[in-house]
């Protein structure tokens, strides 16, 4: 498949966080073809029953390149005009599985060799898959990462902590609400109080920001509610453990605060030639956690139409990208540093 076609067909393959067996199954389809003309050599690594990370090398794997199979819900299969490739997984980051594997094969064709294709599962949600790579690596020392940064080398990421806020509270008839206590009421103080947080600014990364992504509770209206839960998000910058002292004084004594995923702010290398950007997204790298070598991230695509419902992604973007990451690998390969 070219470039253009490869894209679509991932992008047609249904493989939302938790889904993403069909499109790794596809994935060790193509690489075994391109593996078995080249002297590749090709693995599945369980992450889960019927859930695999697709680790393909050349040689001993000296350069890397990573991006995620899964993505975020609802599907929808692509389109194509004459400037963009549209549908699920475009730019996030199916695009840039295309682009990895056109540029290996390129520069398998120029006798290139050393070097390592692994797609994870899981990045969209947890990181699942990064983490079973992280505990499995293969002697790489350098790993390109792939997320929409519209092809600039991105020079650090905001962190990411996550709480599940769950307050409880007494059933009543709402005629008489004080025979009950309002699960959704202490839940509502809480977040309000969570909301007044003094969150710190980096120079580099910028305000730490938060989010509340879901609310839900209740039975009924005139039901006093005896439950009542919402999931929040903050986008690091630095240490979380002040945030963290914050969110536990906020609930104490009228909800539970359960932390359920931390990855931390990262700063990341430049690389000679290359524009670079900074972004507020999170992304495998510190799950990664160095085990596959000195990480880098750039990508085509534009992180503003990932995840919506307008997603897309240049073509020239995706056929610059083959080029930029050929260019990375030869020179890493080459020097051993990412300045000539």
């Amino acid at each position: 498949m070219n470039l253009f076609e490869l894209t679509r067909a991932l992008v047609d393959i249904e493989s939302t966080t938790n889904r993403e067996q069909n499109v790794a199954d596809f994935l060790f389809a193509q690489l075994s073809m391109l593996a078995g003309r080249t002297s590749g050599r090709l693995e599945r690594m369980e992450v889960e029953p019927h859930r695999d990370n697709i680790f393909a090398s050349w040689g001993e794997p000296v350069v890397t390149f990573s991006t995620h199979m899964d993505t975020v819900p609802p599907f929808f299969p692509s389109l194509e005009d004459t400037e963009f490739i549209w549908g699920r997984g475009s730019c996030d980051a199916k695009g840039i599985i295309a682009a990895m594997m056109a540029a290996v094969e390129k520069l398998l064709e120029a006798g290139v060799t050393n070097l390592g294709l692994l797609f994870v599962v899981g990045e969209e949600r947890n990181s699942a898959g990064a983490k079973v790579a992280a505990v499995n690596p293969r002697g790489s020392r350098f790993l390109i990462n792939g997320e929409p940064t519209e092809n600039q080398l991105a020079l650090g990421t905001k962190g990411v902590l996550r709480y599940e806020i769950a307050a409880h509270g007494k059933l009543a008839h709402s005629a008489y609400p004080e025979l009950g206590h309002s699960a959704i009421h202490s839940l509502l103080d809480v977040l309000r109080a969570i909301r007044m947080i003094s969150l710190p600014i980096d120079p580099l990364l910028g305000p730490c920001t938060l989010n509340i992504g879901t609310i839900a509770g209740g039975r009924a209206p005139n039901v006093v509610a005896d439950h009542a839960q919402a999931e929040i998000m903050f986008r690091t910058v630095g240490d979380a453990a002040e945030i963290r002292q914050a969110v536990l004084a906020a609930s104490a004594g009228r909800a539970d605060a359960r932390e359920v995923l931390h990855l931390p702010a990262v700063r990341l290398a430049t690389f000679d030639g290359l524009p670079t950007t900074v972004v507020a997204f999170a992304t495998d790298i510190p799950t990664f956690n160095g085990a596959w070598g000195q990480p880098f991230l750039i990508g085509p695509g534009s992180i503003h139409l990932a995840h919506t419902a307008e997603e897309r992604i240049p073509k020239k973007q995706l056929a610059e990208a083959v080029e930029i990451y050929a260019r990375m690998a030869r020179q890493l390969l080459a020097t051993g540093v990412a300045q000539a």
